[in-house]
């Protein structure tokens, strides 16, 4: 007989929130934005960097994506009662247009002074279509022993699979990365940031309560 039982106690996860919106709600809000984004690139707005093109951080304010921010705002707003944060109010405090070209990647980053990071899907293919999530605990790499398969309780980094319409919400300290196009089309997605629009005010005092 076993001398004892076994069970996992899963403490700490890294969530990432993932939602896909319907083909009839994305096809035309995609074929929008791409024709805004290629005006943008047409036009000589943002900057590249190689085959890689970013837009300007403040597309949240302009008409063409009243439809996404709103979709964006749904979505957080779903995040934070799933995560159990107290009714507050937030803002997109950053939202950009992301176009990789073939063999263009984005390198492991995150973003400081946000709660909530995400990137909506406007075009993507085989070879373009994946998100690297990578381990927030840099001690963990300290040891690395062999493994018979990777897992999420081994593994220094989750590939997560997109496509056209997926909206991802994860948490802005997690770092993250996209591989290589290594298709013939642009990779075209939209980033953003959200934060407590009073943060400072009414949600920072200590936690220790009163003495």
């Amino acid at each position: 007989m076993p001398a004892s039982t076994f069970d996992v106690v899963r403490l700490f996860p890294s969530f990432v929130w993932q939602s896909r919106l319907e083909l009839a709600c994305y096809e035309p809000l995609n074929r929008d934005l791409l024709a805004h984004v290629r005006m943008l690139m047409g036009a000589g707005a943002g900057a590249y960097t190689g085959a890689a093109w970013q837009s300007g951080y403040v597309l949240h304010q302009q008409p063409e994506f009243v439809a996404l921010v709103t979709h964006i705002e749904a979505a957080v707003s779903n995040v934070l009662a799933f995560i159990k944060v107290v009714d507050a109010p937030f803002r997109i405090t950053g939202c950009w247009a992301n176009a990789l070209g073939p063999g263009a990647a984005h390198a492991m980053h995150s973003h400081p002074n946000n709660f909530l990071s995400g990137v909506y899907y406007v075009q993507t293919q085989e070879g373009a279509n994946t998100i690297n999530f990578h381990d927030p605990r840099p001690q963990t790499a300290v040891i690395r022993p062999p493994v018979t398969a990777l897992m999420a309780y081994n593994t220094d980094q989750v590939v997560v699979t997109v496509s056209d319409g997926t909206l991802l919400i994860f948490p802005a300290w997690l770092p993250h990365s996209v591989s290589v196009n290594t298709s013939a089309r642009l990779r075209v997605s939209v980033s953003f940031n959200v934060m407590f629009t009073s943060y400072d005010t009414t949600m920072s005092p200590p936690l220790w309560g009163e003495g």
